[in-house]
């Protein structure tokens, strides 16, 4: 049908060459357009062509190249990566549509055709990195997605929300080098207006983990995880036996009043409980006061000061 966008898998040699040739172009053109950005060397080298390619090799999760297609011609591109081995999450690395070919709805309707060629692959879901561009964020907004945390090197996310309710399981962190706890970490430090974790702070957070000093919980949405909490023990004179501080409480804005929650204050109240730490305590601003009541905080302990030299 005249006009009408399809999706064209690039499968052979010269298709290949032709995707990647595009993909640079796209790089410097639009994402690195000054010679002196950092990052605009590590996306044009080939251990970056070598990193997608192992993806795209792969025989699960893997990426694909596509070009989209119109009348006779290829008008664009995508990078999608389809996970069905965990929750059936389309993550889009890259999407362009060839500068010629802009304007007119254009851009919008080749992300309906990718995301309806992802749900035909499996996919019930989608999320993407906007990097913090107010015109790509605008973009993807009219397509329908929402901004929602950030990933595990701090830049911002954004989904399509799932159209399905899972069930959402809380359990304690095990693997303190999880990538997830990274994510969670960045989106909460994100929305509190902080900066991201440095490598040497999650170096720090992962062998606090492992001291035993606090100990995390994680709100799961199948394999995806929408949701933390963290109890730090500390020893009280007062009582002479551990008292824990509740802290690190972050769920994905996405999963928010499902909840979750909930969920997560019993979770690390019943392990207080059940491992003898004399209370729990939070500190929080006094317009989070009545949710933390609500949540079973709800014995007020006088007003916190610190110093912070």
């Amino acid at each position: 049908m005249e006009k009408q966008i399809t999706i064209r898998e690039a499968t052979t040699e010269t298709d290949v060459v032709a995707f990647w040739e595009q993909l640079h172009i796209y790089y410097i053109r639009d994402i690195f357009p000054d010679p002196e950005d950092e990052d605009r060397g590590y996306f044009l080298d080939d251990e970056h062509r070598s990193m997608i390619q192992k993806i795209h090799d792969r025989q699960q999760d893997r990426c694909y190249y596509l070009f989209f297609h119109r009348d006779g011609q290829d008008i664009g591109f995508a990078l999608p990566v389809i996970y069905t081995t965990e929750d059936g999450k389309c993550f889009l690395m890259e999407f362009c549509v060839y500068p010629q070919f802009r304007g007119n709805g254009t851009g919008k309707e080749c992300a309906k055709a990718l995301l309806q060629w992802a749900r035909e692959k499996g996919a019930l879901y989608a999320e993407l990195n906007y990097g913090n561009d107010a015109r790509r964020r605008r973009f993807w907004e009219s397509v329908g997605f929402v901004c929602n945390g950030a990933d595990e090197w701090g830049d911002p996310l954004m989904i399509l929300p799932p159209n399905r309710d899972v069930p959402i399981a809380v359990e304690v962190l095990t693997n303190p080098e999880d990538w997830q706890l990274k994510k969670l970490e960045n989106g909460f430090l994100r929305e509190i207006g902080e900066n991201p974790l440095t490598e040497e702070k999650q170096g720090q957070l992962v062998q606090a983990i492992r001291d035993g000093k606090i100990l995390f919980f994680v709100a799961r949405r199948g394999y995806r995880a929408v949701g933390m909490c963290s109890v730090a023990k500390c020893f009280s004179t007062f009582s002479c036996s551990d008292t824990g501080v509740f802290d690190d409480f972050f769920i994905e804005p996405v999963f928010r009043k499902k909840g979750v929650a909930r969920q997560l204050a019993l979770a690390a109240q019943c392990w207080c409980r059940e491992n003898g730490i004399a209370s729990l305590t939070v500190c929080c601003a006094s317009c989070d006061e009545e949710m933390y009541q609500s949540l079973g905080f709800d014995t007020h302990l006088g007003t916190t000061f610190a110093y912070l030299g």
